[in-house]
């Protein structure tokens, strides 16, 4: 190969890098993050013409990433809208820290040392998150600016987390759990969690969980109120 082929081959490659994810993973991330829509609004969306959505959502369909389901209640006369959501195999595309490994360590935690034993894993767990969480959100006087730095700190660890604001209150939506597998063999990953969000919120709002990821909903969402 000439310098010349070797230049334009670099410079190709160079390209694709930088061309950023693929429609197929935008739309797996949309409703990822978005929850189940149709294909003219994931063309809308995307930029994407009707047929070329259509395509890409049977790609995904066929590779049983996706599934259709009809809207129970249509909203207007006519056919009933198809929503695409992703399947157990489309959520399992997106990190989840050695889900297999992380339920076995947990199993042979119980077997060897009992639920006590598994609590104090727990325990020791939350006090260096609580610590690192402390660490971050130090001197954050206001609560808006104290929850978008949770959101922060959180999505660097996986979850996929923003803040939104809902009238006078504030959801704090995780829309990946990474150690899903986990919290579901234990719940008390879940517990130990909510005690640390209503640390980090302090006395002046309330935390209460609304949607739970590993319970079987889309994401996991918690309702801040002022109190």
């Amino acid at each position: 190969m000439n310098l010349t082929s070797k230049h334009l081959e670099n410079k190709l490659s160079a390209e694709t890098e930088q061309a950023g994810p693929s429609t197929p993973e935008r739309i797996l991330f949309r409703l990822k993050t978005r929850g189940p829509t149709s294909t003219a609004e994931l063309g809308r969306e995307l930029g994407m013409t009707a047929e070329a959505a259509r395509q890409q959502v049977q790609k995904l369909v066929a590779e049983g990433l996706i599934s259709g389901h009809q809207e129970s209640a249509a909203p207007r006369a006519g056919r009933p809208r198809q929503n695409w959501d992703l399947t157990a195999a489309g959520h399992a595309r997106f990190p989840d820290s050695h889900a297999q490994l992380t339920v076995q360590l947990i199993g042979s935690i119980r077997q060897l040392f009992g639920e006590q034993g598994l609590d104090k894993l727990i325990g020791q767990r939350e006090q260096e998150m609580r610590a690192d969480y402390q660490r971050h959100c130090a001197g954050i006087a206001t609560l808006p600016k104290r929850l978008e730095k949770l959101a922060e700190i959180r999505s660097a660890e996986g979850y996929m987390a923003r803040v939104e604001k809902q009238g006078k209150d504030w959801l704090l939506v995780e829309d990946h759990c990474p150690i899903c597998a986990a919290a579901q063999s234990c719940q008390g990953f879940c517990r130990s969690e909510l005690q640390l969000f209503r640390e980090v919120v302090g006395d002046e709002a309330s935390v209460t969980r609304e949607e739970h990821l590993p319970a079987g909903g889309r994401r996991c969402v918690y309702r801040i109120v002022r109190v």
